[in-house]
């Protein structure tokens, strides 16, 4: 059990386990790329993978991801299921982490504290 569960009250930590999980869901490079490229309107995944360039697999594993933690919704258009952002602040929350790595881009390329795979699913430590 960590420090921070026995100092903090159950329902508290639990929203604090919830918030990093948040932040977890747009942890990866391909996950954000997508997130951009959808912010210009909905696409199938045929579309991302020509968009990314890379293997369908992996873009439907990170369109589950997004979708999973609410970050985008499908829509059914024919025989092609369209992705689409759920919620329109997701547009500042990008917006809002570019600015941030604008100013702090220094300090967060030399930051050794946080693994580059630390939050994939199967990384060590997840």
């Amino acid at each position: 059990m960590s420090a921070l569960r026995k100092l903090v009250p159950r329902q508290e930590f639990a929203l604090l386990e919830l918030s990093a999980k948040f932040f977890r869901g747009l942890g990866d490079p391909t996950r954000l790329k997508i997130l951009e490229i959808l912010l210009d309107g909905e696409m199938s995944v045929s579309d991302l993978v020509r968009h990314l360039g890379i293997q369908q697999g992996r873009v439907s594993t990170h369109l589950a991801c997004l979708k999973w933690c609410g970050y985008v919704t499908t829509a059914s258009k024919g025989r092609y299921t369209l992705y689409r952002i759920a919620d329109r602040r997701v547009k500042r929350i990008l917006q809002l982490s570019r600015e941030m790595v604008a100013k702090n881009a220094e300090s967060l390329w030399a930051c050794t504290r946080i693994a580059e795979d630390q939050g994939r699913p199967g990384a060590i430590g997840t």
